[in-house]
């Protein structure tokens, strides 16, 4: 974890992430890589030179083909050894998307509707920044995905200021690869919530993922350059403050 805080450290101090006494959700859906999140962030609390808080939202989907929904104990009970205040938010947007809309193409809705969810949570308890668990391969993905079905070069921003609802979105995770999140999470004993949602595994984003492995093999080093030239174009706000050598998605902790 030691490896995964550096990298997020740097990534926070290289796009001016948090600014002193900023209240620092973090959307914790259970997966891996919100709670690697989590506790580097919680961790980085402890010692960063600029004062922050950090507590935790989740947002519950509602029951999944008729059961009991989602057991989240375990995480907020790793919450509360964190020190971090947690809050779960039930939610009807299983049923509503798969049930009564039966969405073929469900993610963005699904997205659409979580944010608003988190970010009126948010609006409630007067918080205006949050932290999203968007990592590496994520951004070298959306890369893709956008040239690939979209014809534009683009991708999500680092630090973005939603202007209609005042918060902002952080990424701490972007200098940190899946390999290195997934190794940190089993060896820190994390509790990871398996994710119930029937589209998974069967997304666009998917086949990205499967097509970007195959040219990685061929190219080795692929994603590492992909993503610096979405710093050096730059992207919009993708410019950090100084240029860095971003870790390959395959390194281990």
């Amino acid at each position: 974890m030691n490896k995964i805080l550096s990298y997020v450290r740097r990534c926070v101090e290289d796009y001016r992430m948090i600014a002193p006494g900023d209240r620092v959700a973090v959307g914790v859906s259970g997966g891996k890589d919100s709670l690697v999140l989590l506790t580097a962030l919680a961790r980085l609390r402890e010692f960063y030179p600029v004062p922050f808080t950090v507590e935790a939202y989740t947002l519950d989907m509602g029951h999944v083909d008729g059961g009991e929904g989602m057991d989240f104990t375990a995480v907020a009970d790793y919450c509360r050894a964190l020190d971090v205040p947690y809050t779960l938010l039930p939610s009807e947007i299983h049923h509503i998307i798969f049930d009564l809309r039966k969405e073929k193409n469900p993610c963005s809705m699904c997205a659409k509707m979580r944010r608003g969810a988190l970010h009126n949570a948010m609006a409630e308890r007067g918080v205006k920044k949050i932290a999203l668990g968007h990592h590496f391969d994520d951004a070298v993905e959306t890369f893709f995905l956008s040239l690939f079905y979209e014809g534009r070069i683009s991708c999500f921003q680092p630090v973005t200021y939603l202007d209609r609802t005042g918060i902002t979105q952080i990424r701490p995770l972007l200098y940190c690869g899946e390999g290195l999140i997934r190794n940190a999470a089993g060896r820190n004993g994390l509790p990871v919530v398996h994710n119930p949602c029937p589209a998974d595994g069967y997304t666009k984003r998917q086949e990205v993922k499967e097509l970007i492995e195959r040219l990685g093999k061929e190219y080795p080093g692929l994603k590492s350059r992909v993503f610096g030239a979405m710093q050096h174009l730059p992207l919009s706000e993708w410019a950090p403050v100084e240029h860095r050598r971003v870790p390959l998605s395959d390194e281990e902790d």
